[in-house]
């Protein structure tokens, strides 16, 4: 395998799922943005749907399941060390202990609806655009990731925030949000959401179409 190809692995691969990452711990804030109120990991998150398009697009669909899958496994992962680290015993210097406690208490929830959310609307995304991809080939390839993203961003944004903040939070400890709250947040996931993927359907074009490395199964 070429120095080339495993740079590029590497790289989108390794984007996507550090993005997830991101996204989950962002959205432990919410913030208000010209009057919309937002967890603040909305415009990472927004950025993965059009990635994992990237991704498909030079890999092939069984790496862009890959990633993923991938993604949502090492998500559990730093939902579980950070709820770890918060049963630890802090000295009694360190005066964010309860501070980083509140904050980090509502990770798993917002973790567990994060990927339930990822894997449920990513793979729409992925199957829509797999879709469009083999029956459409003449489409533009700006309107594959703008299709697809149209479908799966609303199903994501929905379940997100039903799971993790109405019905997650009182299982780990946190607060659960009235529901006509996570419908706002819905409403503005939506049009953030849809901003960012506008912005950033430029980069499909920033990769070849996908190469050999499609008919191979991978190793992740």
């Amino acid at each position: 395998m070429q120095r080339k190809t495993i740079n590029t692995i590497v790289f989108l691969v390794g984007a996507y799922v550090i993005c997830q990452a991101i996204a989950d711990i962002g959205a432990t804030k919410m913030v208000q943005v010209f009057g919309f109120v937002i967890p603040g990991g909305t415009f990472v998150f927004a950025f993965t749907f059009t990635l994992r398009d990237v991704l498909h697009k030079r890999l092939g669909k069984r790496w862009a399941t890959a990633a993923i899958w991938t993604a949502g496994l090492l998500n559990i992962f730093q939902a579980l060390y950070l709820w770890a680290i918060g049963q630890l015993s802090a000295p009694v210097w360190f005066a964010l202990n309860e501070p980083w406690g509140a904050i980090f208490a509502i990770v798993p929830a917002i973790t567990i609806g994060s990927i339930t959310a990822e894997l449920l609307s990513e793979n729409i995304d992925t199957e829509i655009y797999h879709l469009i991809k083999t029956r459409v080939p003449r489409i533009p390839q700006w309107a594959r990731v703008l299709l697809s993203n149209a479908v799966s961003l609303p199903i994501d944004s929905l379940t997100f925030a039903l799971l993790a903040f109405v019905i997650l939070p009182p299982l780990f400890g946190g607060e659960t949000m009235p529901v006509w709250a996570a419908l706002q947040l819905t409403i503005g996931q939506i049009v953030f959401k849809a901003i960012v993927t506008l912005l950033s359907l430029p980069t499909i074009y920033l990769v070849k179409d996908q190469s050999i490395l499609s008919a191979q199964k991978p190793m992740i």
